[in-house]
């Protein structure tokens, strides 16, 4: 049997998830998790890759040692954040992770050059501190000896073939590209003094890498393929989602909400309400916003030491009738010392009634949520001048039923929740794609469609909670 390795790694956590097809169906199978957090060093937030990889060997010597050598593997991360290395191969600074505050001082240095609407208009990226452009220009120490740029997954991919390359959909979120061409903006570049021979040559999800180094296939105990998925990991999810002409909202660490588009929209309207135009698969886009997430309640869980599992946490959030709301895009709660205390001081400073409750606290984050959705709806609806009927929700967080009926209510839309492992699904569908397993995306979809189970909310369950 041919297996397939999902290698999906997110700001919280990575797992490695195996593929067979079995009877014209996707199996999965999870064969190893990891705890993925940033590390504070010298002050600053980071990744730490070193680690990181190794949890990357240890899933692929378990499929070993299960007898289940896949015959490719594709990794995916999150967005923005690189390495740069020297001539000898080595880091030239910190691997900073976009939590990180550094950014400021890139932010104001690149605002000398170019004003946002400009950057909006060259690139179709949202305006986020923590793009790309702006921490390039935030590093404290010199990089001008810096030889190679590569995003978090390119650096992974070199670790285990030798090769540099920088994969299309993650370089689309740094703020870099020319939206017209898909290239590299020279101007942006040559404004900020930056060094275009640092980046790679710029390959399409569904490109083969080859195989693993020499060395890696001896520390390995096997050889493999590597395939270029989507390597942002959004860029993954949004090849799973299964619902033609809807609205989709990748759920989990972030809420990424929009739609699947062929063309980019750059407009007045989308630069004001703040929309993205990341690239995908085959050069479609995602005209979407990102939306803080379910990160708030994951840091809530972790200041109470995961004293409620998350289903506890939902059982006890259906409990609660507390009515306020708050703006879950605040940059207050992008990485505040306690995500708690933070959520009860936004109430206190508008001299608001303050949850207080564990159960409280979960309510208000998932209904702050569900609010932001119907707001983004309507940004969405206005931009596109057309009205959605249906949300396709992927990810983990499609498993939240509360959440779910909340967005069928809150938002007045059908919601179709599934498929839940969207972002390796996506990434499996790559490999298979480049593999001639299945034709192409459209009978990608159609084969995630028939194997696995999706669900339907159009809002009566909220109702008859309340």
């Amino acid at each position: 049997m041919d297996y397939y390795l999902a290698i999906d790694i997110g700001a919280s956590s990575g797992r490695h998830i195996l593929c067979s097809i079995e009877d014209g169906r996707m199996k999965l199978e999870e064969i190893y998790r990891f705890e993925n957090n940033v590390i504070l060093k010298d002050n600053h937030y980071c990744w730490d890759i070193p680690t990181l990889f190794q949890h990357i060997q240890i899933g692929i010597k378990e499929c070993v040692k299960q007898n289940k050598i896949p015959k490719t593997l594709g990794i995916d991360t999150w967005a923005v954040d690189y390495v740069l290395l020297d001539n000898q191969g080595k880091l030239v600074d910190k691997t900073y992770a976009y939590r990180d505050y550094r950014h400021e001082k890139g932010y104001q240095n690149v605002l000398q050059k170019f004003s946002l609407e400009e950057l909006y208009q060259r690139t179709g990226i949202q305006f986020q501190k923590f793009n790309t452009l702006f921490q390039l220009n935030s590093h404290d120490q010199d990089i001008s000896h810096a030889c190679d740029y590569l995003m978090i997954p390119d650096f992974l991919n070199y670790l285990l073939t030798g090769k540099k390359v920088n994969e299309y959909t993650n370089m689309s979120t740094t703020q870099l590209l020319d939206i017209k061409t898909n290239t590299l903006d020279q101007d942006i570049l040559k404004q900020m003094n930056m060094n275009k021979d640092i980046f790679q040559d710029m390959l399409m999800p569904s490109s083969s890498l080859g195989c693993l180094s020499e060395d890696m296939q001896k520390v390995l105990g096997c050889n493999i393929e590597v395939i270029l998925p989507a390597t942002h990991d959004t860029g993954s999810a949004y090849m799973a989602a299964i619902e033609e002409d809807s609205i989709i909202l990748s759920s989990g660490t972030w809420s990424l909400l929009g739609i699947e588009t062929f063309m980019p929209i750059v407009s007045e309207e989308s630069m004001k309400a703040n929309f993205t135009n990341e690239g995908g698969y085959d050069y479609r886009y995602r005209f979407l916003k990102n939306i803080m997430g379910l990160w708030i309640i994951q840091e809530v869980s972790r200041e109470i030491k995961g004293k409620y599992s998350f289903s506890e946490l939902v059982q006890l959030a259906r409990k609660s009738r507390f009515e306020g709301i708050f703006d879950v895009n605040d940059d207050v709660f992008l990485k505040p010392e306690n995500m708690t205390r933070e959520i009860m001081r936004y109430f206190e400073k508008r001299k608001q009634p303050v949850p207080v409750s564990i159960g409280d606290i979960a309510y208000c984050v998932y209904r702050s949520l569900a609010f932001s959705y119907k707001e983004a709806i309507k940004e969405l609806e206005k931009i596109t001048q057309k009205t959605y009927s249906t949300i396709n929700i992927i990810g983990g967080g499609c498993q939240n039923e509360l959440l779910n009926e909340m967005i069928a209510d809150i938002c007045n839309i059908k919601v179709i929740a599934g498929p839940v492992e969207a972002t390796a699904i996506g990434n499996i569908v790559a490999q298979l794609i480049q593999q001639k397993i299945v034709k192409d995306l459209r009978e990608g979809r159609e084969l995630i469609r028939k194997s696995f189970e999706i669900k339907e909310y159009k809002g009566e369950l909220y109702e008859s909670n309340i």
